[in-house]
């Protein structure tokens, strides 16, 4: 660990110990309370001991003063390395001593923004909090807004999606937990813009009025002039791709510190890698199992904050980000269809109902005929799900989106259309789902196996789905297709939505309602917002599964698409899985056999039977 100063100008003293020195006599009981309040403001880990009666780790303590120092903060620290609850100790504690400041926090989902609010009200429920739960005068927990108010001061929790009304508020300070996956448009054109707003522009006049008066009066000088505290964004994250925004504000922050040329606000970064955490922060048993399940690059991003350059996998990250839309910009996610569009969805099941299990996955994938590409709006993975679940949102993706075609792995795909179709969800909704029958495996006659193909898909009798069976030769063809599908961008996935896409999506809770899209945590109470906000989660996911596979080759020569060795042999609900990939290689294939399909023209076979009598 090392401590690198840079060239900006040093933060203002107090040199608080030395007055005390200097103070004689007796204090009158409102200057004891300025003394300790000025006490509590330079002596971090004596104030949160005594509020909150957390002992801090001389690394949070370091990390939770500079917060409150700097105006720009950006914290790069391994996992595990109690961000969120560091976060949270700056949230109260910079609310208690700056009575009138109201703080925002966001992060990539508003589940983890309500995180770390969660911390806030864990230190408040602990005995020894006495004095920090005085403090806190009113508790809102709202479907899309959180407050806690402490004082006069207020802290709000806001999901991502609401853009627009995160423009209405005028926050002081602003904390972006999982930076990394926050859109740079909203950290640009909404985050960024609320420091230039002050929210006292008439005191803060009539005080410089007055100082210009006594200045000109010979009985003040420039250097008494009143230091108004400045407005803060705060940034927690670990490491990112060095060709993803993050990196570019890292860089930014860096050159700002080591050259000087910030003469108006303060800069710091707080960079550090697991390993110089405290032992006793870390599970030794956890840390070697995340050693031996994580690749080398991982281990790089999420435990030493190390920037990579790219994946080494046989789909390339950045190819894969280069096909994403931006949140707010075209398309974004979608929870339910647009009725004049088409859509086409995959299927990669799994029956087990073991949280270990794989996901049963699926992917809708929004078509474009005359441009013969798709996008990924809407992804489902659940792992350990009950087989009813699975067939409730399987018919509400049938129901909600205008969908065209079907593929779907043949291994436990033929069981699961079969019990949706006698399920009494589908009969009820007369919904009956029927299968194509051609086998599509030779190159060779592949034009003859599209016209069978075109021959038996019946849109209106629901003649839809096609069983894909895995062989050797498929896996590498459809692994290959799905490559050259990111290098020309056939393949698209959608950004998060936001504004006017997100107010649309989550003004209906009805339409999901009893939906499981995701395993609840004991207690836990989920929303529409978590989601919309999920399906994006889910996309980044499927990037990273594609990431993490290896293409090896067998004694016998045939290509194999899996994930690494090490991640192979987890075992646990919190294993590495490849169910999102398999299933985006399965609607990426189907794509190209929709396409095919619909560009034949449906031959009309004429019988040349004569009857005849004997």
């Amino acid at each position: 660990m090392a401590w690198i100063k840079g060239q900006q100008a040093d933060l203002p003293k107090d040199n608080l110990t030395e007055k005390l020195s200097l103070a004689e006599g007796y204090l009158e009981e409102k200057d004891a309370k300025l003394w300790l309040y000025d006490f509590f403001k330079e002596n971090t880990q004596f104030a949160v001991d005594m509020l909150m009666g957390v002992e801090l780790f001389p690394f949070q303590t370091m990390m939770v003063k500079t917060m409150m120092k700097s105006d720009y903060f950006l914290g790069i620290l391994g996992r595990g390395s109690s961000k969120t609850f560091s976060c949270g100790i700056f949230l109260a504690l910079h609310a208690m001593l700056n009575q009138g400041v109201h703080i925002g926090v966001l992060s990539a989902s508003f589940r983890q923004s309500k995180g770390i609010m969660k911390k806030i009200l864990d230190i408040q429920k602990s005995p020894k909090a006495k004095l920090f739960n005085d403090c806190v005068t009113r508790v809102s927990l709202q479907n899309d807004e959180w407050n806690i108010e402490i004082g006069q001061s207020k802290i709000t929790a806001l999901p991502l999606g609401q853009g627009e009304k995160l423009r209405g508020f005028r926050f002081q300070v602003m904390v972006m937990d999982e930076l990394l996956l926050m859109p740079a448009k909203i950290v640009n054109e909404v985050v960024i813009p609320f420091l230039a707003v002050v929210t006292n522009p008439t005191e803060r006049k009539k005080v410089k009025d007055a100082e210009d008066i006594l200045i000109s009066q010979g009985k003040m000088t420039e250097a008494d002039r009143k230091v108004w505290p400045s407005n803060k964004i705060i940034g927690l994250s670990s490491a990112s791709y060095q060709f993803e925004h993050l990196y570019t504000m890292y860089k930014n922050y860096e050159e700002l510190i080591l050259s000087g040329k910030s003469k108006n606000a303060h800069y710091s970064i707080f960079h550090m890698s697991y390993d110089a955490v405290p032992d006793a922060l870390y599970d030794p048993s956890l840390l070697e199992k995340a050693k031996s399940e994580m690749s080398e690059a991982q281990m790089d991003r999420e435990f030493r904050s190390i920037f990579s350059s790219d994946s080494s996998g046989f789909f390339k990250i950045s190819k894969m980000m280069a096909c994403t839309f931006a949140d707010g910009e075209g398309q974004s996610v979608e929870l339910f269809g647009n009725k004049e569009d088409k859509y086409l969805l995959s299927i990669d099941p799994s029956w087990s109902e073991s949280d270990a299990s794989d996901y049963f996955a699926m992917h809708v994938m929004k078509i474009n005929e005359a441009d013969e590409n798709g996008i990924c709006v809407h992804p489902y993975a659940i792992a350990g799900g009950q087989p009813k679940d699975h067939i409730a949102y399987f018919h509400y993706l049938l129901t909600n989106f205008n969908i065209e075609f079907i593929v779907a792995d043949f291994m436990g795909g033929a069981q699961f259309i079969a019990s949706c179709n006698e399920s009494e969800l589908f009969k009820s909704s007369k919904i009956q789902i029927k299968t194509i029958d051609v086998e599509v495996e030779n190159p060779e006659e592949y034009g003859e196996n599209i016209k069978e193909i075109r021959q038996q898909y019946n849109l209106t009798d629901n003649r839809i789905c096609f069983l894909r069976k895995p062989s050797g030769t498929w896996i590498r063809s459809a692994n290959e297709l799905l490559q050259r599908s990111f290098d020309t961008k056939d393949v698209m996935f959608a950004g998060g939505a936001i504004d006017a896409d997100f107010t649309r999506q989550i003004a209906n809770p009805s339409r999901v309602e009893g939906l499981k899209f995701i395993r609840e945590e004991k207690g836990e109470s989920l929303s529409i917002v978590d989601f919309v906000e999920n399906l994006k989660d889910l996309l980044t996911l499927t990037k990273t599964q594609c990431a993490m596979i290896e293409v090896s080759s067998t004694p016998t020569g045939h290509q194999t698409f899996d994930l690494p060795k090490n991640l192979k042999q987890q075992r646990g609900s919190n294993r590495a899985r490849k169910d999102l990939y398999s299933a985006l290689v399965l609607a990426n294939w189907g794509k190209k056999i929709f396409f095919d399909m619909k560009k034949m023209p449906v031959e009309t076979i004429q019988s040349t039977f004569t009857p005849f009598f004997v």
